[in-house]
């Protein structure tokens, strides 16, 4: 699958909705004006990795980077990490604040 700007815009904005969260709340807690969030789900900006870091971030989602024949596999993980607990997928969803990462990069940060 090709990613354009488009796609990934389309992708922010469709689980932006999904969690009930508008534009100004999205700006608010990314700190970007609403005018801009308009503008990158709208295709009219180019997306800046920062930007896409944080708006990602407060939508509770993690941006990764996956070899390509390791895609599938993945996808398909999320979607049974969503079909099998909907009501925690969604509630973790909107609990950014407490999410953590399910991995270390440095064995010195098990606590």
């Amino acid at each position: 699958m090709t990613y354009t700007i488009e796609h990934l815009a389309r992708r922010l904005r469709d689980v932006r909705k999904a969690q009930g969260m508008s534009q100004r709340t999205l700006s608010a807690k990314a700190g970007f004006p609403q005018s801009h969030i308009s503008k990158i789900e709208s295709g009219a900006v180019d997306l800046r990795v920062s930007s896409l870091v944080e708006i990602a971030r407060v939508l509770g989602l993690e941006l990764e980077l996956v070899p390509r024949n390791s895609v599938s596999a993945v996808r398909a993980i999320a979607r049974r990490t969503k079909q099998n607990a909907p009501d925690q997928f969604q509630s973790a969803m909107h609990d950014v604040g407490r999410a953590r990462p399910a991995y270390s990069l440095d064995a010195e940060e098990d606590g």
